[in-house]
């Protein structure tokens, strides 16, 4: 599968719905398509034990953007990964934000640091701990993990360590387009 991730609509057409001056938050705006993908699974696939608790718990490799560059009013985008199958509850598995609107996608084996690289924070996922955590599901059904991708026109400059709920809350008004990739984990 292609590794690129790519908005479905082009970023002139976003251009014409965002003001110069950023989104006029008195006026409800349509949030656009992203498309991501993994180049270790597709769409509703099953997830490689590699990237589980029952194989390396490495993140897999995303990307996304085409390759002429994203919208101008795009400032960073946010990811978060969940299991909405989880017997006690949705599970959050990994929380990153302030990515630069320049990144294109993550590798394989984001570190689960505080910070990387390029300035994206990593939050706590529901063990509670900093980065990925890969799919962990008891065994039984198999279990649906969303990779859900924001593009935003703000940088949430939360600190490290915040919740998935710390940032939903921060990116509300601030979604210019959005997307999710899922794939599956039977643990036997």
């Amino acid at each position: 599968m292609n590794m690129r991730i790519s908005l479905f609509l082009a970023g002139a057409l976003l251009g014409s719905l965002i003001p110069a001056g950023g989104a006029d938050k008195s006026q409800p705006q349509k949030i656009m398509n992203l498309s991501i993908t993994s180049t270790a699974f597709s769409e509703g696939q099953p997830i490689p034990q590699k990237y589980t608790c029952q194989g390396s718990d490495i993140s897999p490799p995303l990307a996304w953007i085409p390759q002429g560059g994203t919208p101008a009013a795009i400032k960073s985008f946010a990811l978060i990964m969940d299991d909405p199958d989880a017997p006690v509850g949705t599970w959050v598995h990994w929380v990153l934000y302030d990515l630069p609107a320049t990144v294109t996608g993550l590798p394989e084996n984001t570190p689960k640091s505080q910070e990387l690289p390029n300035g994206a924070k990593q939050g706590l996922n529901s063990w509670p701990r900093l980065g990925y955590g890969g799919p962990c599901p008891p065994p039984g059904k198999p279990h649906r993990y969303f990779f859900k991708l924001y593009a935003l026109d703000a940088m949430l400059n939360l600190k490290p360590g915040a919740t998935k709920n710390d940032v939903e809350a921060a990116i509300k008004g601030h979604v210019l387009a959005e997307g999710q990739l899922m794939g599956t984990y039977q643990r036997k």
